[in-house]
């Protein structure tokens, strides 16, 4: 082959490296000098950015992270450092973000704004959709969209199970917590309830956000189910000794009492699919 095909097929080659060189780093995913390091002092988006970003890009989570009764994800939270919720170990971290609830401490946040540290402040999931949003704020948080699209699509699933197992039983449930306290309109357990099918009892006390209801109250209700977080028969407390009075026992026996523990409740977000999973089962464990 003469001289200048030669160099000819090698100018070829080489600007083809060149190419699919350019090809495989606009596809390659961000390395890790590229994702921001995060702080978390809000219990649920503790657990929104446990589902959704890379190990190493979590500097620390909440108090409530390792809180095995409130966190779905309290096992994975005991790999990361526990923070006060205070300002100043986040300070010392530096976080490129810092993620909180909008009603975490006030003065908190606004010093770590003064700071000038970046701070996303997520509200109260109230409906699926808020739910939706809040995965997806918190993937493009941090840099990982493919995950939040996925569980999305995982939680749309779940949705689809649910609808399809309790369809055309318009039961009405009353979610009932200690102390008498009932779910609203604006809540995540409404949430779950209406999204397949079923219907908040407690629509009818006009409380938005929950309330607390006196015993005469909630029986005059007359849901056809109690949602409790526990199907504990002792009451630990006064709070708890409202759910197992005699009245209530007698009308919600264990076989009109569909359980979710709480931590499925708490927050909008990763434990959603598998909190309709498990209220599928309740309701096919009472028969419904």
């Amino acid at each position: 082959m003469p001289l200048s095909s030669v160099k000819g097929e090698r100018i070829r080659w080489d600007f083809a490296v060149v190419v699919l060189a350019l090809i495989v780093g606009i596809a390659r995913p961000a390395c890790a000098a590229d994702l921001p390091r995060v702080a978390s002092i809000n219990l649920c988006t503790d657990q929104l950015l446990m589902s959704l970003a890379d190990p190493d890009q979590i500097l620390g989570l909440s108090p409530y992270a390792q809180n095995g009764a409130l966190s779905w994800a309290a096992a994975d939270a005991k790999r990361y450092r526990r923070l006060s919720g205070e300002a100043e170990d986040v300070l010392m971290l530096k976080p490129d973000v810092v993620v909180a609830g909008r009603y975490t401490k006030r003065a908190t946040r606004e010093l770590l704004k003064q700071q000038g540290l970046r701070v996303a402040e997520f509200d109260i999931a109230k409906s699926i959709d808020d739910v939706k949003s809040q995965i997806r704020r918190m993937g493009d948080l941090v840099k990982h969209p493919d995950r939040a699209a996925a569980l999305i699509a995982r939680l749309d699933a779940a949705i689809t199970r649910a609808k399809q197992a309790v369809a055309r039983k318009p039961y009405r449930v009353l979610a009932l917590s200690r102390r008498g306290w009932v779910s609203g309109d604006d809540s995540v357990t409404n949430a779950l309830l209406s999204i397949i099918g079923l219907s908040n009892a407690a629509s009818s006390l006009g409380v938005r956000h929950g309330g607390f209801a006196k015993l005469e109250t909630i029986i005059a209700l007359k849901p056809d189910f109690i949602l409790v977080s526990s199907s504990s028969n002792v009451a630990e407390d006064e709070g708890r000794a409202l759910l197992l009075h005699p009245a209530l026992e007698k009308l919600y026996p264990p076989s009109r009492r569909i359980v979710i523990p709480e931590d499925l409740t708490v927050c909008g977000g990763p434990m959603l699919p598998d909190a309709l999973d498990r209220l599928v089962a309740e309701l096919k464990r009472v028969g419904g």
